[in-house]
């Protein structure tokens, strides 16, 4: 069965750290683009930062450019999304998504942060920043 499996959200306040997972079982994270989102209450489902494992390129939205990294254990077949300078506006359910390719058929030069590029999806983990 595949699945993706997100975890490590919590309560911090302004300021701190927070690292999270997001496991895969099922395929593997080799030859995939991984991207995580973020839902906050009332607002659409946001691509936050992506990374292409055929090349290891990364993208980032201006939102957290700087103050997140996303990182790959690919011996774990595990992403991490390291979250650094936490804000109250970073409250929020993070998700993470994959789409994985064969051997050399990832056609994308950057990977994508809309949401609609994904097709494999964990499900949430919540962060909760306080002031």
């Amino acid at each position: 069965e595949v699945q993706l499996q997100a975890s490590g959200g919590g309560l911090v306040q302004a300021g701190g750290s927070l690292r999270l997972s997001c496991a895969a079982s099922g395929f593997t994270f080799d030859n995939a683009i991984i991207g995580w989102f973020r839902q906050a209450p009332g607002k659409e489902r946001e691509g936050i930062a992506c990374i292409s494992e055929t090349d290891g390129r990364t993208v980032y939205a201006d939102s957290v450019k700087g103050r997140f990294t996303i990182s790959s254990d690919l011996a774990e077949n595990t992403e991490y999304l390291q979250l650094n300078n936490l804000k109250p506006e970073d409250t929020a359910v993070y998700y993470c998504a994959a789409r994985d390719f064969a051997a050399g058929t990832n056609y994308y030069s950057r990977c994508p942060l809309g949401l609609w590029e994904y097709d494999r999806w964990g499900q949430g983990t919540q962060v909760t920043v306080s002031s």
